[in-house]
């Protein structure tokens, strides 16, 4: 772990998993996809993913991770103008859908 702006962050791998992860698709008798209720078999299962959602993520995680600006401990929150836009939105981006959470 690494002390980011005065705390320290982690990556929830359980809330990204169901950040991702679709619902099971439900059809009707006469086969018609539905969103609601009612009497419906359930016709796909197993792990379902947005490909959207997580290659954005994906985009978001490396761009944290490989941020190349040197961290001054001593700056406090000068320190946080210093580092990338992209850095920026995509470190808020992920603490916004707790996939990256403090421990403090």
């Amino acid at each position: 772990m690494i002390d980011v702006l005065g705390s320290m962050y982690y990556l929830d791998l359980e809330e990204l998993e169901s950040f991702i992860e679709l619902d099971d698709v439900k059809i009707t008798k006469d086969n018609d996809k539905i969103e609601g209720d009612g009497n419906v078999t359930v016709v796909e299962s197993g792990q379902r993913f947005s490909v959207i959602k997580f290659d954005i993520i994906k985009m978001m995680i490396e761009v944290v991770i490989t941020e190349r600006e040197e961290f001054d401990e001593n700056l406090g929150s000068y320190q946080a103008k210093k580092t990338s836009i992209p850095f920026r939105v995509a470190f808020n981006t992920l603490l916004r859908y707790n996939i990256i959470k403090s421990l403090n």
